[in-house]
């Protein structure tokens, strides 16, 4: 049997002889252990910066205490008539912004594309007003921020058309995506950290295996931590054999 092994040996490449050096030193276990240890921390930063920055950012925005600010922009174009005219941007259309009270808090007018823009608006709601010489005039409330784009289409005639825009706001739905991504990636972030400890004692490959792959959706900085993740996972499983419940079955 020992000539065997010996001619095994012998038949062996210089790769695969470095390769079988390196399953057998405790030191690949240990430096995939590091690895895996290093995307679980950047998933965990990834997800503590998403709760205490993104969140509270957008939850900020709502508070009138807060002094968030927002720009306005949209577009005013013209009613469509059948198939042959109508639908283009309206220049020079004088569009005001109105502050709860009632006061003037910006205004533009619109360019040769029908654009307007008011920036640096309060986030609070407020009341646009879009007017137009022998069209309707539109009067939109919102809260800046809310919409990244407004669309008002004039039609001829007098009056006012008051559109309520406060209601539509998604806002609330962004803010529960980003809590529950941020969630996520903490978990995962502590599974890769779960991961390296289980390696570094080498107890259970299954386990370690299994807690390095969810660490792997936690996306610390995109890419880098799952990178990391990947490298520890591959000397992880060249060195699989120095876990217990794998040289134990052996045995």
């Amino acid at each position: 049997m020992i000539d065997d092994q010996v001619d095994e040996i012998d038949n062996m490449s210089g790769l695969e002889l470095w390769l079988s050096d390196l399953s057998t030193d405790s030191a690949t276990r240990n430096l995939g252990a590091v690895l895996l240890g290093i995307g679980g921390a950047l998933g965990i930063i990834i997800g503590i910066m998403l709760i205490s920055g993104n969140v509270s950012d957008i939850l900020s925005g709502q508070m009138e205490e807060s002094g968030g600010t927002a720009d306005i922009e949209g577009i005013v174009i013209s009613e469509l008539v059948g198939n042959s005219s109508g639908g283009n941007g309206v220049e020079g259309v004088e569009v005001t912004l109105f502050d709860q009270e009632g006061l003037v808090a910006g205004s533009d007018s619109t360019d040769s594309g029908g654009r307007f823009s008011i920036s640096d608006v309060p986030r609070r709601s407020v009341l646009l007003e879009i007017e137009h010489p022998g069209n309707v005039t539109v009067q939109v409330s919102l809260v800046p921020g809310d919409h990244s784009q407004i669309s008002i289409t004039l039609v001829e005639g007098d009056g006012i058309k008051k559109i309520d825009m406060v209601g539509e706001s998604y806002l609330g739905e962004s803010v529960i995506i980003a809590t529950i991504f941020a969630v996520f990636a903490l978990l995962t972030g502590f599974a890769g950290i779960a991961g390296a400890l289980e390696a570094n004692k080498g107890t259970s490959y299954r386990k370690t295996w299994w807690l390095a792959f969810f660490s792997l959706w936690s996306g610390g900085m995109i890419f880098v931590g799952p990178l990391f993740t990947l490298s520890g996972m591959g000397l992880v499983g060249l060195s699989r054999n120095q876990f217990y419940d794998v040289y134990s079955k052996e045995d």
